[in-house]
């Protein structure tokens, strides 16, 4: 029998403290101070955590971008959310599971990256250049099933050339687009985190980078 997977999450009434915000939030340093203090995390049954929504489990959502475009997908029926597939999403990333414990060991941020970096090799196959890599904010959206019981992560990954190739099947049609090309295709098609960044993406491409202090 397969063993249960266990996923971290932060308390929501302690990530919340320095206010609840709904949608896409620039830089977020309060909210990602929290997440970040070791003692706000645990690691949680994710068949529990999935209907638990006094936890919000974390999930790294790294949206690659070159010049214009960013690189965009449909959620296969081998996706490991039920609730997500079909939909169209330009975020990558997944949940960051007890083999991950690095991430709160110190100094924290280096181990949290390498996690990052293991979950976005198992979806897809990057053949250019990361010219810039940088944590630019937070999603929380309390208004579906899903992402009462998630907290987002926003990466935003600037690529030399459009050179990206899907290593798993949940990673379907993918392509680069605008994000107004996106838009254009209508709020039924994406996952509710995607248009959230597709609608700030002006903001969101110019924010600054945010890492722990030390």
């Amino acid at each position: 029998m397969a063993r249960a997977e266990d996923v971290l999450a932060v308390e929501a009434a302690e990530l919340f403290r320095p206010g609840r915000f709904q949608g896409l939030q620039l830089g977020g340093e309060a909210w990602l101070a929290i997440i970040f203090e070791p003692r706000h995390g645990r690691f949680l049954p994710r068949a529990a955590a999935e209907t638990d929504t006094a936890w919000k489990q974390v999930i790294p959502y790294v949206i690659l971008a070159c010049g214009e475009r960013v690189f965009c997908y449909r959620r296969g029926q081998a996706s490991g959310e039920a609730r997500l597939r079909a939909l169209h999403s330009v975020g990558l990333g997944g949940h960051i599971a007890r083999g991950d414990e690095g991430l709160f060991a110190a100094p924290g941020w280096p181990s949290y990256q390498a996690a990052l970096a293991r979950e976005l090799d198992e979806e897809v196959t990057i053949g250019a250049a990361v010219r810039e890599r940088k944590l630019a904010g937070l999603i929380n959206d309390d208004g579906t099933a899903v992402g009462r019981v998630h907290i987002g992560l926003v990466h935003v990954w600037r690529l030399a050339a459009e050179a990206v190739r899907a290593r798993e099947a949940k990673i379907a049609a993918g392509r680069f687009a605008t994000p107004r090309e996106l838009l254009a295709a209508g709020a039924a098609e994406l996952e509710s985190w995607s248009r959230f960044c597709l609608e700030r993406w002006d903001e969101l491409a110019a924010q600054p980078g945010w890492t722990p202090a030390d």
